[in-house]
């Protein structure tokens, strides 16, 4: 007999099966939230590499390249980056079709697995480690 409680601290009482499927729940969410960033990146360098070509039209005017600022400015500057979309429209479809159904799905894995509790995998963990060392005080866990 053990002296731990059968529901653990934070009240949610997992298999490992459920506590394996929260993980894979979250990391996945982790990493779409991680390429929702790199997403973001994306758009922000093609807005600034777009400001540069725009910089370039005014100087190859200047410079008597009447034609080449025509093309720049009549066929590179208004096209979009995907299927004449610009950047900021796919961040936006993104956003509508892919970020906010897969995060709402996930947020209801966690309500309806784990009262919506995160990061259950790292609680468990967290709980075993602390209770097999011994007297442990987080105010001298840093070595020194």
């Amino acid at each position: 007999m053990t002296d731990e409680p059968t529901t653990p601290p934070d009240g949610v009482d997992l298999t490992a099966e459920q506590r394996d499927a929260l993980h894979h729940c979250q990391l996945g969410i982790e990493h779409v939230y991680r390429a929702y960033g790199s997403l973001l990146d994306f758009h922000h360098r093609v807005g600034h590499a777009m400001d540069r070509f725009h910089a370039a039209e005014a100087s190859l005017r200047a410079a008597g390249h009447d034609e080449l600022a025509d093309r720049l400015r009549d066929r590179h500057l208004p096209a979009g980056i995907v299927d004449d979309r610009w950047s900021y429209e796919v961040v936006e479809a993104f956003e509508r079709d892919f970020l906010d159904p897969i995060t709402a799905f996930e947020a209801s894995v966690r309500d309806d697995l784990a009262d919506g509790r995160t990061h259950v995998s790292e609680r468990a963990q967290q709980r075993e480690w602390r209770a097999r060392a011994d007297g442990f005080d987080r105010h001298d866990a840093v070595d020194g």
